[in-house]
């Protein structure tokens, strides 16, 4: 079960553009935003003198999302760091602890553990990175420590950061079947998706047709071709088979991407019992 969250966003400067800290009821960790032009106005801050976890944001050489996370002890100093030698970011995130819970195994910890599911949750490119070490703590601490994680991961997102989070998790509906829905064509390719909070999800081992007509816009043929470039789409015989489950700004876009024509997405997108998603979405059922 599902319980609300209070969280505290306080703005620094009194303007977004500034230092953003964020705050959880009944927890001892704190987060702060802050834009790379801003750094150098909080080096002396003393809440960023501790043992911590950070996150850098920017875009890649191919202008994709991309992110390093690491850890510091202090964590401003890793930043200054990076200031200088990482050229890509634009922002920075970072996690402390306002009890000086956290220290040097436990902050290893962290960083390895976001890490890995910042590349298990492939929203964000994080290969630049090696695979931090993942330090060696008690039974009680993991608890601990996994509970601190999930306040990250929960503020990363409220923060701008969605990085955190698997595609999976945007479909509120997974465990009811009629939100389950299916767009096919009459050649018998079969695609199977559900709306999400970012849009539409595809689910993995879809199809899509080989062949798309001359109506497809010309963003989704090079987000197309991106994806067969990327193994997100794989070619067989009959169809283009999706190996990973992936999600589309809107249920049009995905189903003009399947069908490889202009699509109306609440039309084409039906539940097993014909219901088509525009109409779902009025009747909830």
């Amino acid at each position: 079960m599902s319980f609300g969250k209070t969280i505290r966003l306080f703005l620094v400067e009194g303007s977004p553009n500034g230092m953003i800290t964020a705050e959880l009821s009944n927890w001892t960790g704190k987060a702060f935003k802050i834009p790379r032009i801003k750094v150098k106005d909080y080096l002396r801050r003393d809440e960023l003198h501790k043992a911590g976890v950070y996150i850098l944001f920017g875009k890649n050489e191919n202008n994709e999302d991309a992110a390093y996370i690491g850890e510091g002890e202090p964590v401003i100093d890793r930043i200054k760091s990076h200031d200088i030698k990482k050229d890509f970011w634009n922002e920075v995130i970072l996690f402390v602890s306002k009890d000086d819970y956290l220290n040097k195994a436990s902050i290893k910890y962290l960083e390895n553990r976001l890490h890995n599911i910042g590349q298990s949750s492939r929203r964000y490119d994080v290969s630049t990175q090696n695979t931090p070490t993942k330090s060696s703590v008690s039974e009680a601490e993991k608890a601990e420590l996994e509970e601190f994680l999930a306040n990250i991961k929960l503020l990363t997102a409220t923060l701008g950061h969605r990085m955190f989070e698997e595609i999976t998790e945007t479909v509120s509906t997974t465990d009811n079947q009629d939100a389950i829905f299916y767009c096919k064509n009459a050649s018998g390719v079969t695609a199977k998706g559900s709306p999400s909070t970012e849009g539409f999800i595809v689910f993995n081992n879809s199809q899509f047709v080989i062949d798309y007509q001359s109506s497809l816009p010309e963003s989704i043929r090079n987000e197309r071709t991106k994806m067969l470039q990327d193994g997100i789409l794989i070619e067989s015989e009959e169809y283009l088979k999706l190996t990973r489950d992936y999600s589309f700004s809107s249920p049009s876009r995905a189903a003009a991407m399947i069908l490889g024509r202009s699509a109306r997405g609440p039309v084409e997108w039906k539940t097993e019992r014909g219901l088509q998603l525009n109409q779902y979405e009025v009747s909830g059922s």
